[in-house]
């Protein structure tokens, strides 16, 4: 079984809480028995979340070798230029313990309509904001977050859009919702994966 769950703010990628923790859990969104998160997004980030119970699945998805991409859109404080979003991409981000590897970053305009987050993002009237989407084949701990303060603009909401060519959008799910996929929608996922 392979599941679709549009993770709302503030839910942990897991089942078990952590002791002291002020986030949610997976459990309590009636997901299907024996299934696990293919990966993970941090309680503060929302959107596109698999969950399975076949093995093999997690390295297939995860393991950088098969370069399969992930579509986060991230709103940043400040607009960045072209060379931000060029050093975000080609160039890589030195992260102290790795560089990261190249990936595609490109602002979105008009920015996306989402529904305000609860509780909001922090805004500050003299700082601008935008949207920026970043498609990465790699995902290390905070990844996006840290990239986009390496260079200057600040993660202030970040969504994973897309897994492969499945679409958060073209599935429906609102905040907390799930589904299993079809065969058609598990084709998506794996349709963007190149062999290493």
């Amino acid at each position: 079984m392979l599941v679709a769950f549009h993770k709302p703010y503030g839910v942990l990628s897991q089942f078990t809480p952590e002791p002291g923790s002020r986030w949610r859990t997976l459990d309590g969104f009636g997901l299907p028995k024996a299934v696990y998160p293919l990966g993970r997004l941090d309680a503060d980030s929302e959107g596109l979340l698999l969950l399975s119970d076949e093995p093999g699945l997690n390295s297939r998805l995860l393991d950088p070798s098969h370069g399969h991409r992930r579509e986060y859109w991230a709103q940043v404080e400040r607009i960045p230029d072209g060379p931000t979003l060029d050093r975000l991409s080609r160039g890589g981000v030195d992260l102290g313990e790795f560089r990261t590897r190249p990936c595609e970053a490109k602002r979105l305009e008009p920015a996306p309509e989402w529904a305000p987050r609860n509780p909001p993002i922090r805004v500050r009237q003299t700082v601008p904001d935008a949207w920026i989407s970043l498609t990465l084949i790699e995902g290390k701990n905070r990844q996006v977050r840290r990239m986009t303060a390496a260079v200057g603009h600040p993660t202030l909401r970040l969504v994973r859009v897309a897994v492969g060519d499945l679409r958060l959008e073209a599935l429906g799910l609102g905040p907390g919702q799930w589904k299993p996929l079809s065969p058609a929608e598990r084709e998506q996922i794996w349709s963007s994966s190149r062999q290493a």
